[in-house]
Protein backbone atom coordinates (compact mmCIF):
# COMPACT_ATOMS: atom_id res chain seq x y z
CA UNK A 1 0.00 0.00 0.00
CA UNK A 2 1.30 3.51 -0.75
CA UNK A 3 2.31 5.79 2.12
CA UNK A 4 -0.59 8.25 2.26
CA UNK A 5 1.28 10.55 4.66
CA UNK A 6 3.23 12.09 1.77
CA UNK A 7 2.06 13.88 -1.33
CA UNK A 8 2.73 11.92 -4.50
CA UNK A 9 3.68 15.15 -6.29
CA UNK A 10 5.30 17.37 -3.66
CA UNK A 11 6.51 20.85 -4.45
CA UNK A 12 10.22 21.33 -3.94
CA UNK A 13 11.45 23.46 -1.06
CA UNK A 14 14.87 23.58 0.54
CA UNK A 15 13.32 22.81 3.95
CA UNK A 16 11.48 19.72 2.68
CA UNK A 17 14.55 18.45 0.84
CA UNK A 18 16.86 18.94 3.82
CA UNK A 19 14.43 17.18 6.15
CA UNK A 20 14.01 14.24 3.77
CA UNK A 21 17.77 14.06 3.21
CA UNK A 22 18.38 13.88 6.96
CA UNK A 23 15.67 11.26 7.43
CA UNK A 24 17.33 9.09 4.75
CA UNK A 25 20.94 9.65 5.89
CA UNK A 26 21.75 11.43 2.64
CA UNK A 27 22.72 14.42 4.75
CA UNK A 28 24.55 13.80 8.01
CA UNK A 29 25.84 16.10 10.73
CA UNK A 30 28.98 15.22 12.67
CA UNK A 31 32.68 15.38 11.83
CA UNK A 32 33.87 14.36 8.37
CA UNK A 33 37.33 14.65 6.85
CA UNK A 34 37.16 16.03 3.30
CA UNK A 35 39.70 15.48 0.51
CA UNK A 36 40.94 19.00 1.22
CA UNK A 37 41.79 17.94 4.77
CA UNK A 38 39.13 20.19 6.26
CA UNK A 39 36.98 18.80 9.08
CA UNK A 40 33.43 19.38 7.91
CA UNK A 41 30.46 19.39 10.32
CA UNK A 42 28.24 17.87 7.63
CA UNK A 43 28.38 15.48 4.71
CA UNK A 44 26.07 15.02 1.70
CA UNK A 45 26.06 11.57 0.07
CA UNK A 46 24.06 11.70 -3.17
CA UNK A 47 24.60 7.98 -3.64
CA UNK A 48 21.96 7.44 -0.95
CA UNK A 49 19.25 9.28 -2.92
CA UNK A 50 17.97 5.78 -3.44
CA UNK A 51 14.21 5.96 -2.91
CA UNK A 52 11.45 7.02 -5.25
CA UNK A 53 10.45 9.79 -2.85
CA UNK A 54 13.96 11.26 -2.63
CA UNK A 55 14.61 11.07 -6.37
CA UNK A 56 11.20 12.55 -7.20
CA UNK A 57 11.68 15.54 -4.91
CA UNK A 58 15.20 16.19 -6.22
CA UNK A 59 14.03 15.92 -9.83
CA UNK A 60 11.18 18.34 -9.10
CA UNK A 61 13.75 20.81 -7.79
CA UNK A 62 15.92 20.48 -10.87
CA UNK A 63 12.87 20.77 -13.14
CA UNK A 64 11.53 23.88 -11.41
CA UNK A 65 14.95 25.54 -11.59
CA UNK A 66 15.32 24.70 -15.28
CA UNK A 67 11.83 25.91 -16.12
CA UNK A 68 12.55 29.19 -14.33
CA UNK A 69 15.85 29.65 -16.15
CA UNK A 70 14.55 29.02 -19.65
CA UNK A 71 11.44 31.15 -19.23
CA UNK A 72 13.41 34.13 -17.94
CA UNK A 73 16.02 33.94 -20.70
CA UNK A 74 14.61 35.58 -23.81
CA UNK A 75 14.95 33.67 -27.04
CA UNK A 76 15.18 30.25 -25.40
CA UNK A 77 13.13 27.63 -27.17
CA UNK A 78 11.67 25.24 -24.60
CA UNK A 79 11.46 22.48 -27.20
CA UNK A 80 15.23 22.70 -27.66
CA UNK A 81 16.03 22.10 -23.99
CA UNK A 82 18.72 19.43 -23.62
CA UNK A 83 19.85 18.20 -20.21
CA UNK A 84 22.86 16.05 -19.42
CA UNK A 85 23.93 13.87 -16.49
CA UNK A 86 27.46 12.66 -15.90
CA UNK A 87 28.03 8.97 -15.26
CA UNK A 88 27.17 7.47 -12.98
CA UNK A 89 25.18 9.35 -10.35
CA UNK A 90 23.95 11.92 -12.85
CA UNK A 91 22.14 9.34 -14.97
CA UNK A 92 19.08 8.79 -12.71
CA UNK A 93 19.02 12.51 -11.90
CA UNK A 94 18.75 13.58 -15.52
CA UNK A 95 16.23 10.86 -16.45
CA UNK A 96 13.94 11.73 -13.53
CA UNK A 97 14.27 15.45 -14.26
CA UNK A 98 13.21 14.96 -17.88
CA UNK A 99 10.05 13.27 -16.61
CA UNK A 100 9.42 16.02 -14.04
CA UNK A 101 9.84 18.72 -16.71
CA UNK A 102 7.19 17.04 -18.83
CA UNK A 103 4.76 16.21 -16.02
CA UNK A 104 4.94 19.52 -14.13
CA UNK A 105 5.92 22.08 -16.78
CA UNK A 106 4.89 20.57 -20.11
CA UNK A 107 8.50 20.87 -21.34
CA UNK A 108 9.58 17.97 -23.53
CA UNK A 109 13.30 18.06 -22.76
CA UNK A 110 15.82 15.84 -24.47
CA UNK A 111 18.27 14.09 -22.17
CA UNK A 112 21.49 12.17 -22.34
CA UNK A 113 24.51 11.01 -20.40
CA UNK A 114 27.98 9.63 -20.89
CA UNK A 115 29.58 6.25 -20.34
CA UNK A 116 32.76 5.96 -18.31
CA UNK A 117 34.25 3.82 -21.08
CA UNK A 118 33.47 4.22 -24.77
CA UNK A 119 31.41 1.44 -26.33
CA UNK A 120 33.30 -0.26 -29.18
CA UNK A 121 30.35 -2.07 -30.78
CA UNK A 122 26.82 -1.18 -31.83
CA UNK A 123 26.40 2.58 -32.01
CA UNK A 124 29.77 3.03 -30.28
CA UNK A 125 31.01 6.14 -28.52
CA UNK A 126 30.66 7.27 -24.94
CA UNK A 127 27.49 9.37 -25.21
CA UNK A 128 23.99 7.95 -24.84
CA UNK A 129 20.62 9.54 -25.48
CA UNK A 130 19.96 12.90 -27.09
CA UNK A 131 22.26 14.17 -29.82
CA UNK A 132 24.05 17.13 -28.25
CA UNK A 133 25.94 18.29 -31.33
CA UNK A 134 25.35 21.99 -31.92
CA UNK A 135 23.21 22.26 -28.76
CA UNK A 136 23.56 24.35 -25.62
CA UNK A 137 23.23 21.78 -22.86
CA UNK A 138 22.25 22.13 -19.20
CA UNK A 139 24.31 19.91 -16.90
CA UNK A 140 22.93 18.44 -13.65
CA UNK A 141 25.16 17.38 -10.76
CA UNK A 142 24.94 16.66 -7.04
CA UNK A 143 27.74 18.65 -5.42
CA UNK A 144 30.63 20.57 -6.94
CA UNK A 145 33.66 20.42 -4.66
CA UNK A 146 36.81 21.30 -6.60
CA UNK A 147 35.11 21.47 -10.00
CA UNK A 148 37.43 18.86 -11.56
CA UNK A 149 34.68 16.40 -12.49
CA UNK A 150 32.53 19.18 -13.97
CA UNK A 151 35.41 20.39 -16.14
CA UNK A 152 35.71 16.84 -17.48
CA UNK A 153 32.00 16.89 -18.38
CA UNK A 154 32.43 20.23 -20.15
CA UNK A 155 35.31 18.75 -22.15
CA UNK A 156 33.21 15.72 -23.13
CA UNK A 157 30.40 17.97 -24.34
CA UNK A 158 32.73 20.27 -26.25
CA UNK A 159 34.33 17.28 -27.99
CA UNK A 160 30.80 16.26 -29.07
CA UNK A 161 30.18 19.70 -30.57
CA UNK A 162 28.02 21.00 -27.73
CA UNK A 163 28.30 23.97 -25.41
CA UNK A 164 27.20 24.37 -21.80
CA UNK A 165 24.11 26.52 -21.27
CA UNK A 166 24.28 26.30 -17.49
CA UNK A 167 24.84 24.03 -14.51
CA UNK A 168 22.45 23.13 -11.69
CA UNK A 169 23.65 21.28 -8.60
CA UNK A 170 21.74 19.89 -5.65
CA UNK A 171 24.01 21.40 -2.98
CA UNK A 172 26.43 24.32 -2.93
CA UNK A 173 28.86 24.15 0.00
CA UNK A 174 29.85 27.79 -0.77
CA UNK A 175 33.43 27.11 0.30
CA UNK A 176 36.65 28.74 -0.79
CA UNK A 177 38.71 26.70 -3.19
CA UNK A 178 42.42 27.31 -3.63
CA UNK A 179 41.72 31.04 -3.85
CA UNK A 180 39.02 33.28 -2.40
CA UNK A 181 36.29 32.01 -4.70
CA UNK A 182 34.27 28.81 -4.54
CA UNK A 183 34.47 26.16 -7.25
CA UNK A 184 30.99 27.15 -8.40
CA UNK A 185 31.96 30.82 -8.67
CA UNK A 186 35.09 29.86 -10.61
CA UNK A 187 33.08 27.70 -13.03
CA UNK A 188 30.51 30.42 -13.60
CA UNK A 189 33.28 32.91 -14.35
CA UNK A 190 35.28 30.56 -16.58
CA UNK A 191 32.34 29.24 -18.60
CA UNK A 192 30.32 32.49 -18.51
CA UNK A 193 27.13 30.54 -17.80
CA UNK A 194 24.71 30.46 -14.85
CA UNK A 195 25.61 27.96 -12.12
CA UNK A 196 22.99 27.61 -9.41
CA UNK A 197 22.14 25.28 -6.56
CA UNK A 198 18.87 23.98 -5.13
CA UNK A 199 20.21 24.07 -1.55
CA UNK A 200 23.30 25.65 0.03
CA UNK A 201 24.99 25.78 3.42
CA UNK A 202 22.99 28.87 4.36
CA UNK A 203 19.80 26.84 3.90
CA UNK A 204 21.24 24.15 6.21
CA UNK A 205 22.05 26.77 8.84
CA UNK A 206 18.54 28.25 8.56
CA UNK A 207 17.05 24.78 8.89
CA UNK A 208 18.98 24.07 12.11
CA UNK A 209 17.92 27.44 13.52
CA UNK A 210 14.24 26.96 12.66
CA UNK A 211 12.05 26.49 15.74
CA UNK A 212 9.81 24.15 13.75
CA UNK A 213 12.64 21.97 12.45
CA UNK A 214 12.55 18.31 13.45
CA UNK A 215 16.35 18.39 13.70
CA UNK A 216 16.82 21.69 15.57
CA UNK A 217 20.23 21.49 17.27
CA UNK A 218 21.95 24.51 18.86
CA UNK A 219 25.32 22.74 19.16
CA UNK A 220 25.35 21.65 15.54
CA UNK A 221 24.13 25.09 14.47
CA UNK A 222 27.12 26.70 16.19
CA UNK A 223 29.51 24.29 14.43
CA UNK A 224 27.94 25.02 11.04
CA UNK A 225 28.13 28.79 11.62
CA UNK A 226 31.79 28.54 12.65
CA UNK A 227 32.63 26.46 9.57
CA UNK A 228 30.81 28.95 7.34
CA UNK A 229 32.76 31.83 8.84
CA UNK A 230 36.07 29.99 8.50
CA UNK A 231 35.78 28.62 4.95
CA UNK A 232 32.76 30.25 3.35
CA UNK A 233 32.61 32.74 0.49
Amino acid sequence: MPNTQHSLNPDFSSHAFIQLALDNQVLKFGEFVLKSGRISPYFFNAGLLATGEMLSLLARGYADALAEQITTNEGTNQQELVIFGAAYKGIPFVAATAQALWLHHGINAKWGYNRKEAKTHGEGGNLVGADVSGKAVWVLDDVITAGTAMREVVEILEQAGASVAGIIVALDRKEKGQAEHSAIQELATTLQVPVRALVDIDDLISYLADEHSQHKDATQLAKMQHYREQYGV
